[in-house]
C-alpha cells in the first residue's frame, strides 16, 4: 500500500509543475534615524498572479 501511495504522491507532485518564467522576490529595506534610535528593516515578497507571499523583519 505505501508504494502505490508514494507513486500516487510523486505522479501528482510531478503534474503541478510551474508554467512560465521564474518570478523573483521583490526585497526592500528601510532604515529609520529618529531621536530615539535608529531602526533597519527589511522584506521579501513573491508575487504569483492573485497570491502574495511576503516575509519581513527589523531591528
Amino acid at each position: 500500500m505505501k508504494p502505490i501511495i508514494a507513486i500516487v504522491s510523486l505522479a501528482a507532485l510531478a503534474a503541478c509543475g510551474a508554467d512560465g518564467e521564474p518570478t523573483p522576490p521583490q526585497v526592500a529595506g528601510q532604515v529609520t534615524m529618529s531621536s530615539s534610535g535608529v531602526s533597519i528593516g527589511t522584506w521579501a515578497t513573491l508575487k504569483r498572479g492573485p497570491f502574495r507571499l511576503g516575509v519581513g523583519g527589523g531591528l
